[in-house]
């Protein structure tokens, strides 16, 4: 078990951290297989850069903290030591390694060799958040500057955690999943992921094939750290249920299906949330329809239509008190507006 020593409460993303510490036996037995909870998490590294912790290890260095990290609403503004240690304990398998991966990889191949001490000690961090977003935000500051693991990774780990809202009327789906079937009205889980990362950036423009991948993902590091993601009332998970709310309705599921769409939706709701909760099914596709209409009347020849369609969807609904009962000339008029080219 994981022993806790103290608990503090860490204001800029509002959740409960923990510092204990554990053996190596119950790391190796109960930390080690959360390495491999998602495919999306960054391969080991060559194990020559880890052979100096490897003998370090067994000749009894006391190796940095794990960092272990959990999604819990209920707990994440616990500062009961006791409270925390069971919860830990009894929640062990849902927890995230957001620090010290490597390190455990390490210490698994030290296990196999003679003169391993199981009984030795490991420091271990943990975090509970109370939203995949708050803690997406801390896991990008752990690992920021790290080789290993891209932040666009980290996202894509964290968007399986985030979709799980169990609603009938949205299927979300991998390409893997769509080979051999393809499901009606599906959504793609790489827009949604597409979707989580303007959420978090407070950006539609995302992508850039003009620079290179390197520069890409410190840019987007630097827009998440810039964002309001830490101060923002609203979640994606907030967001996505708003999605799932409107899929029930055919043509708007259809209209939130386009990943372009969805990407500009996510960060102008995130913006008018409140209004959003209150418009009904019905409204929200007449919403959309306008929006169609509007668009439309734009020469597509002239434009990037990728990214037009993302930062109108995005200004759309992030007025959505000015624009929530106009008609498809006002909405024209505004997306003439909004395209002018000096």
């Amino acid at each position: 078990m994981i022993t806790v020593f103290s608990v503090v409460k860490d204001e800029v993303i509002q959740s409960t951290v923990a510092t204990g510490v554990t053996t190596y036996r119950y790391a190796l037995d109960s930390l080690f297989p959360l390495i491999d909870k998602f495919e999306e998490q960054r391969k080991v590294q060559r194990k020559k850069f880890y052979e100096r912790l490897k003998a370090d290890i067994l000749r009894g260095c006391v190796m940095p903290p794990i960092t272990l990290a959990f999604v819990n609403p209920a707990h994440a503004s616990d500062l009961n030591a006791a409270n925390i240690q069971a919860f830990v304990e009894e929640n062990i398998s849902e927890g995230y390694i957001l620090d010290g991966m490597q390190r455990l990889n390490t210490l698994w191949d030290a296990s196999n060799e003679i003169g391993f001490n199981p009984d030795g000690s490991l420091s271990v961090n943990v975090i509970i958040a109370e939203r995949y977003d708050l803690l997406l935000y801390r896991m990008i500051t752990l690992n920021n500057g790290q080789k290993p693991m891209t932040a666009r990774h980290q996202i894509e780990m964290l968007t399986k955690g985030v979709l799980n809202i169990g609603h009938p009327d949205m299927v979300i789906v991998s390409e893997k999943e769509t080979e051999s079937v393809k499901p009606h009205g599906a959504f793609r889980k790489s827009d949604i992921a597409s979707a989580y990362t303007a959420f978090l950036t407070n950006s539609v423009n995302n992508e850039n094939s003009r620079i290179i991948e390197s520069k890409l993902d410190e840019i987007l590091v630097g827009k998440v750290m810039d964002s309001d993601l830490t101060t923002s009332n609203v979640s994606f998970s907030d967001i996505l249920d708003q999605v799932a709310r409107f899929s029930a309705d055919t043509i708007s599921r259809d209209w939130l299906r386009l990943g372009n769409n969805l990407v500009g939706f996510a960060v102008g709701a995130k913006r008018s949330f409140e209004q959003l909760k209150v418009i009904s099914k019905d409204h929200f596709r007449v919403l959309t329809e306008t929006f169609d209409e509007a668009f439309s009347a734009l020469n597509v020849s002239k434009i990037n239509v990728g990214k037009f369609r993302r930062e109108l969807s995005m200004h759309f609904f992030a007025n959505l008190d000015r624009y929530q009962d106009a008609d498809a000339d006002e909405i024209t008029k505004v997306f003439f507006e909004r395209t002018m080219v000096d």
